[in-house]
């Protein structure tokens, strides 16, 4: 990364640029940090979505409230959207809703249900075979053209998008992003205004230790201002297992796609001791399904939802619409924070403060008792042009078992897409536990179907 001595033409590029969700949040975050400034250049292989981003970022300046000022420029090649990148972010659809319906819906067909399906489970599976040939492809261009950038990873599966990146490029500086244990912490936050009336309690002084793989992520020390937060939680489970916890939005997760009632984090809280990190509906899918997810009844009885592909395309609309009022101006752009911390670590690389969160790397001894190179999700210290993963130590047994299942098949399924060998992604399906209830015949059938919605993106 080149030496900055003020820091006002930092050069962003956006893989993802048409985006009218994670882009837009990104203008936000930038238009509320004075500290920096610069160019974020836009680049989609939709260049119209792109470019109307373009018009609707440049117009933020315009905006009294702004006082990060940045110069949006959409880009219709790869290359001279990396040429000159300082940071490269990573926010991308691999496909089309079309294939993201089959890897959703079609397994239901055999009695397989996923809340998300962009993981793990047959769902994720596909679509991590769809993906990996594009970070194959995206991490060539970056060795080529913007060797020395700092990339920031949005997309999932998120441990296999940044597996992918450094299988390609070694030295690449990459780092995958997700807020899923920001979630836990605000949990915890509520906690202590629930159990000890504790209000305004900021998730960023809740500390945490964070070991696991992204999306099934543990948490083996808590504390706030220096008291363990264990035991109190082990008396909100208690509390609250059978109805689950929902705060003022009781009953929100009947009519929220994205909510749950935290029931399966206190199952497994429950079952292996330690605090389950992510949402429910990405938990669910990490076991095998007649515990969680083995059918509709089941899943509403844990409070939580699948949040069918239907629901995604009809959100899409609604956020094209919404472009184009912003474009018009029929709708004013509302600046506010996304919680999201691409910022802050943009800042920190820069060296103009130290952040320490969790973020997906390849396992360098962080993570004992998982397999090097592998990527894991733990607590690193960034500071300036520098990501240094902390010690998290190991998960139990009990929990490692079932962790280090899922890193075995998501490097299966690595060599699988990159070596082209469809047998040997075959044999990573029949291994995924939601699978594991199909005869081979029935895995086999459904595989070969999933393959063939998806085929024109795979290299197998």
């Amino acid at each position: 990364m080149k030496q900055f001595t003020k820091f006002d033409d930092i050069q962003v590029t956006y893989i993802g640029g048409g985006s009218q969700g994670w882009a837009w949040g990104l203008m936000s975050d930038l238009a509320l940090e004075g500290s920096i400034s610069g160019t974020v250049k836009l680049y989609d292989i939709n260049y119209e979505a792109a470019y109307q981003n373009e018009l609707i970022g440049n117009r933020l300046n315009e905006h009294g409230d702004v006082v990060g000022k940045w110069r949006y420029e959409a880009v219709k090649n790869l290359e001279d959207a990396l040429k000159g990148a300082d940071f490269v972010i990573i926010s991308i659809l691999p496909g089309t809703f079309n294939e993201m319906m089959s890897d959703v819906h079609l397994p239901e067909k055999y009695g397989i249900y996923q809340s998300v399906g962009d993981t793990v489970g047959p769902g994720g599976f596909i679509r991590a075979l769809r993906t990996i040939p594009m970070f194959v492809d995206i991490g060539e261009h970056i060795r080529e053209y913007a060797p020395n950038a700092w990339i920031i990873n949005y997309t999932n599966p998120m441990s296999l998008c940044t597996r992918a990146l450094y299988e390609t490029f070694p030295d690449i500086k990459a780092i995958g992003c997700c807020h899923e244990v920001f979630g836990t912490q605000k949990l915890l936050a509520s906690m202590l205004e629930d159990m000890h009336g504790l209000t305004k309690v900021n998730r960023h002084d809740i500390e945490v230790n964070v070991l696991g793989i992204n999306h099934f992520t543990w948490i083996d020390q808590a504390s706030y201002k220096g008291t363990d937060l264990f035991p109190l939680y082990k008396e909100f489970v208690d509390k609250y297992y059978e109805q689950g916890f929902e705060g003022s939005e009781e009953g929100h997760w009947m009519n929220n796609h994205f909510a749950s009632a935290e029931r399966v984090k206190f199952d497994l809280f429950r079952r292996f001791g330690l605090i389950a990190a992510a949402g429910d509906r990405h938990l669910a899918e990490f076991m095998p399904s007649n515990w969680y997810l083995e059918n509709p009844k089941k899943i509403r009885n844990w409070k939580f939802g699948l949040t069918p592909v239907e629901w995604r395309i009809n959100n899409k609309k609604q956020l094209v619409e919404k472009s184009k009022r912003l474009l018009n101006g029929q709708e004013s752009f509302e600046i506010k924070s996304t919680g999201e911390e691409g910022v802050k670590m943009i800042k920190s690389l820069l060296g103009l403060e130290k952040l320490i969160t969790n973020v997906n790397l390849p396992n360098k001894g962080q993570m004992i008792d998982m397999p090097l190179h592998s990527v894991v999700e733990t607590n690193a210290i960034l500071s300036y042009d520098e990501v240094r993963p902390v010690l998290a130590g190991k998960l139990p047994t009990s929990i490692n078992n079932l962790v280090i299942r899922h890193i075995h098949n998501q490097e299966t399924i690595l060599k699988s897409a990159i070596s082209r060998d469809k047998d040997l992604a075959f044999q990573a399906f029949l291994q995924d536990p939601l699978v594991s209830g199909l005869n081979p015949d029935q895995s086999s059938e459904l595989f070969n179907q999933m393959i063939r919605n998806t085929q024109e993106y795979l290299l197998v």
